[in-house]
């Protein structure tokens, strides 16, 4: 398969420039209380930080190495997989700012998961806007701004109704970043030690993975450091390719090297791929070099999150395309080693439905990239190519008029008629996923049950956003078990505004009763909530007598402000048994109720605010 090769040719990266940045992205310092994130590294040049508006918090970069830090074949691989490649969305109750840009952003919700600040580690804060109101169609091409090792990397949006997809939209190259080119010295082929080594010695350097390197004794050597391609060593040999669906290839032989002293390649991350974990593409590892020719390795792709009611194309000539490829090398090294190409990254549909024009079809690429030639007549270090990306879609993958890549980088040549370095791992579109549900449909915040003072249930829910949301309904029970229909109110259908809703059981049940929430969607699916429990036992009288209690015919009260208004007797059920006695008598201070009408049972007596248990023989 050839794959989709675009360049995207920008001003500027702002809002108004031919290519449109429309994130904010800022790096979080700390968390407190699972609200609370102290901020820096803003960047608003395509969206700024709002009260009551979306954010998505991800943990980029966790200490997941483990063990695996001595100079040998194992360095970087994974310990733990911690935190890494988590993500969810919060919305912004406060912030406070200093010259202009954020400081502290305090979330409306508390956060699910947890989400690690160390040295090795990286956690950003992305703006996730809601585009059109409720349709939008693209004006220009979108771009996700570059990750920087603190924030950045992403394209992430929303539209309530129909995006119209007129341009392209890419995180191709803007994920991990691939090694820097190292013009140390050489020395003969070194194709089992040096693994891990300074920056600066006889070595190429790391890729960027989802480990981040704080120890310069770190920086360079073959191994790979998680899904970052490892440098070429000596003697010329090529840099690994970054890996996050499947493995990057292991970078080309060196001068004089059998076997391979090349690079090896990021780790595959298939294995913790999921709706809620993704990661940007490893970086490639450089191709070593002693001449002035060894090259970089190539940045891995970015992440993309598109949520929509329904995707659309219209009449558009060629097409469009969304595209989170990791890059290929261009250049050849000539007499050193070439760099490895970045893997493919991740791109998320949360769409409901697709309409794609046959007049206008959609092109999705998340491949690995190539790895560069050697332009020699010896042998030397193409570098290996990059593993495959993530495509994860939250419902069935469309199939007219689309064209989906996703297939690993080529490994570059060794020299003008040698064999190449190896291909990134994985057959073609095994990175492609059907996951369900993903953390960007926030929905319900919270749900309460809570007895007022009117011996009332105040029924109150707020909700993030709402998805082809038809009605919720009330449901009560005696016993977590049964359920009954109390009360049904109207969904919003599709926002993304913060609604808050409040009812009332007027009538609730005596002793303990329970409470939760059922939403259901157009197409009749739906979820529950989690059960709330309401006491009424708990308001014991404390200013009224009743007596005899067990009582037969006559039942007698001693309290203040008695009336027959303020006194119902009430069934286990709730229900008012008003109809089933009679005053005998009643003044302010006593009064007398004539109980033969009542089944034998169990009864509550409301005075007022009070609440007293008896028992009808």
């Amino acid at each position: 398969m050839f794959k989709s090769i675009v360049v995207f040719l920008c001003v500027t990266f702002s809002v108004n420039s031919y290519c449109q940045v429309v994130n904010g992205y800022a790096k979080v310092n700390s968390i407190t209380g699972s609200t609370l994130l102290s901020v820096s590294s803003v960047d608003e040049v395509g969206d700024t930080f709002e009260d009551g508006e979306f954010v998505i918090i991800m943990q980029v970069q966790d200490d997941v190495i483990g063990g695996n830090i001595n100079d040998n074949l194992s360095f970087g691989n994974l310990g733990s997989i911690n935190s890494a490649g988590l993500y969810e969305v919060g919305i912004i109750a406060s912030h406070t700012e200093t010259s202009g840009l954020p400081t502290t952003i305090t979330l409306v919700n508390t956060l699910n998961e947890t989400y690690n600040i160390n040295p090795n580690s990286s956690v950003q804060l992305i703006t996730f806007p809601t585009l059109g109101s409720p349709d939008y169609t693209t004006t220009t091409n979108m771009l996700a701004k570059g990750w920087n090792g603190n924030v950045g990397g992403v394209i992430a949006f929303n539209v309530n109704g129909t995006l119209t997809i007129a341009h392209s939209i890419t995180a191709s190259g803007a994920g991990f970043n691939g090694a820097v080119a190292n013009g140390g010295s050489s020395t003969g082929c070194v194709p089992n030690s040096n693994y891990r080594v300074p920056f600066g010695v006889n070595s190429a350097n790391k890729g960027e993975g989802i480990y981040k390197i704080s120890n310069a004794n770190y920086a360079a050597g073959r191994a790979r450091v998680l899904n970052g391609g490892g440098g070429g060593n000596s003697h010329n040999a090529g840099g690994g390719g970054g890996g996050n669906f499947s493995v990057g290839g292991i970078g080309g032989l060196g001068w004089n090297c059998n076997p391979t002293a090349g690079g090896m390649g990021g780790l595959d991350l298939s294995a913790h791929i999921s709706s809620n974990r993704i990661f940007f593409g490893g970086g490639g590892g450089a191709g070593e070099g002693n001449n002035g020719f060894g090259r970089q390795g190539e940045n891995g792709g970015g992440i993309i999150f598109i949520k929509a009611i329904e995707l659309k194309t219209t009449i558009c000539g060629s097409g469009v395309m969304i595209s989170a490829d990791g890059n290929s090398s261009t250049l050849t090294s000539n007499n050193d080693g070439n760099g490895g190409g970045g893997a493919g990254g991740s791109i998320v549909f949360e769409v409901d439905s697709w309409n794609l024009a046959a007049a206008c079809p959609l092109t999705v690429t998340n491949n690995g990239g190539d790895g560069g030639d050697v332009g020699h007549s010896g042998q030397h270090g193409g570098g290996a190519g990059g593993g495959l990306g993530a495509i994860l879609f939250s419902s069935t993958v469309p199939t007219s008029n689309i064209l989906i890549e996703n297939s690993p980088g080529a490994g570059g040549a060794n020299c003008f008629t040698c064999t190449s370095a190896p291909n990134g791992g994985g057959t073609n579109g095994s990175g492609i996923l059907t996951l369900g549900p993903t953390p960007l449909p926030i929905e319900l915040i919270d749900f309460k049950a809570i007895l007022n003072s009117n011996l009332q249930v105040d029924i109150k829910w707020t909700t993030f956003t709402e998805i082809n949301n038809d009605f919720y309904s009330i449901e009560r029970s005696i016993d977590a078990k049964s359920w009954d229909v109390l009360i049904e109110k109207e969904g919003a259908g599709n926002t993304t505004t913060i609604l808050d809703y409040h009812t009332l059981d007027v009538r609730p049940l005596f002793g303990v009763s329970y409470y939760r929430l059922k939403q259901t969607d157009f197409d009749g699916s739906y979820t529950y909530s989690e059960i709330r429990s309401v006491n009424l036992d708990r308001l014991k009288s404390k200013s009224s007598t009743v007596y005899p209690n067990p009582a037969t015919n006559l039942l007698m009260i001693e309290g203040e402000g008695l009336s027959k208004k303020s006194i119902t007797i009430f069934n286990s059920l709730g229900q008012s048994m008003n109809n089933n006695f009679n005053f005998n008598e009643v003044s302010y201070s006593h009064s007398v109720l004539n109980i033969e009408g009542l089944p034998s049972g169990i009864y509550y007596l409301s005075i007022s605010s009070e609440v007293i248990r008896f028992c009808k023989l």
